[in-house]
């Protein structure tokens, strides 16, 4: 444990494992739904609205609404009711980091978090690719703010360097063996790999082969994603009272690749060796692949943990390698983080600027109303239920989670 950060945050615990280590089931006879709703008129956040003014369907079966509350940040600014309830307005963000390397820009984006989004009583998860870190913002926040972003700032490039060391060798492998490659057939000599390189001096074009598809092998197996990981986070944010929003920080990757036309000038040398045409064709087909990250049972995981996923997507261009395509390969992992972030009602930004999708992430999440009532056909059978929130007349854009599961 950090002693200066423990000092400064007062309460700081550094888990020895994921902050989500079990999923804790919950049992209820009658349930009250609660449904966290932001409306907006164009870009402004309406908040005149009452409780006749909404209409909240349950598997397609119009509700009776008990209870509408607006809140603005953990506060509850004005409330109606035909039953009483005891919201939960206690605030719990996660800054959730899958990153292959800091990116300065970042230190923006946590500058207005840690300055202009915390207040005492938020409780926070930091999770980088190495540790897992838990605080909660107590009275002295407002003096210790400097401080604490300046050691968090350190903990996540430090955690990110080093975890993720392997990942940036690979692709550093990836881009020399691309370049041999590719120069060697450039040359008009692709038998063999006479590169000023040292690290490949001797070898042949068939053990180049091999080494190539080798590291893209292990690289697919570093980027891959747990969903197992994820389901149980999830499952540990249920078990928290209040309003639970994720910041899920994502960079666009590339991958170093031999230039398709190279690839299709070896497949005419060699269209007599049936072995370098199979490994060719595999390289072809890398391009090619499908998600293997469960996305549809993981946002019904997010949405029955009433937890909004914020998708922070931050667009990087493309390095120039010589001799070398570098190929964008983010689409595997982009469109299911983006499905989470819509099915939680979260917010989804794309920039270069991290701090300026902060902001727009804050701003759409502050204020929200509470919806209550209770489902009035409701069976315990496990089955996830949807939920759809319309307001009267219509004109309006809604985000809130799209349902629960009834366990």
């Amino acid at each position: 444990m950090n002693r200066e950060l423990t000092a400064t945050l007062a309460t700081l615990i550094v888990l020895a494992g994921p902050a989500a280590g079990q999923v804790i089931r919950h049992e209820t006879k009658t349930i009250n739904v609660e449904i966290p709703v932001r409306v907006f008129k164009g870009a402004d956040f309406v908040d005149g609205l009452k409780l006749e003014d909404f209409e909240v369907y349950d598997s397609g079966r119009l509700q009776k609404l008990d209870a509408v509350y607006l809140v603005r940040k953990a506060a509850i600014e004005r409330r109606e009711e035909t039953r009483t309830f005891v919201p939960r307005t206690a605030r719990h963000f996660t800054l959730l980091f899958e990153v292959s390397e800091y990116d300065p820009r970042l230190d923006e984006a946590l500058d207005y978090f840690v300055k202009s989004v915390l207040i005492p009583g938020d409780s926070l998860v930091v999770i980088t690719p190495m540790r897992t870190y838990r605080m909660r913002a107590e009275n002295s926040l407002q003096a210790d703010r400097e401080r604490i972003l300046q050691r968090l700032v350190e903990l996540i490039r430090r955690d990110v360097l080093i975890g993720n060391s392997e990942y940036r060798g690979l692709l550093e492998d990836l881009k020399r063996v691309a370049r041999v490659l590719s120069a060697a057939t450039s040359a008009g000599t692709p038998a063999t790999t006479a590169s000023g390189d040292p690290s490949f001096a001797g070898a042949s074009f068939e053990e180049q082969l091999e080494n190539y598809g080798a590291l893209l092998q292990r690289l697919e197996t570093l980027r891959a994603v747990d969903s197992q990981k994820f389901l149980d986070f999830a499952g540990y944010l249920k078990t928290l009272d209040g309003q639970k929003d994720v910041f899920l920080f994502y960079q666009r990757e590339f991958v170093p690749k031999v230039d398709p036309k190279v690839l299709t000038r070896l497949m005419m040398v060699y269209n007599d060796r049936v072995d370098i045409l199979f490994s060719l064709m595999n390289f072809f087909d890398f391009s090619r692949r499908d998600s293997t990250f469960d996305t549809d049972f993981i946002k019904k995981a997010y949405s029955d943990s009433s937890t909004a996923v914020h998708f922070l997507f931050l667009s990087t261009p493309a390095e120039t390698v010589p001799g070398v395509v570098m190929e964008e390969r983010t689409e595997d992992i982009f469109e299911p983080f983006r499905e989470m972030s819509r099915a939680t009602g979260g917010f989804t930004g794309t920039s270069s600027n991290f701090g300026a999708i902060m902001r727009s992430a804050v701003s759409a999440l502050e204020n929200y109303y509470l919806l209550y009532y209770t489902p009035a056909d409701y069976r315990a059978d496990g089955a996830f239920r949807n939920i759809e929130v319309r307001i009267k007349g219509g004109g309006y854009r809604l985000t809130h989670r799209a349902g629960y599961i009834a366990d």
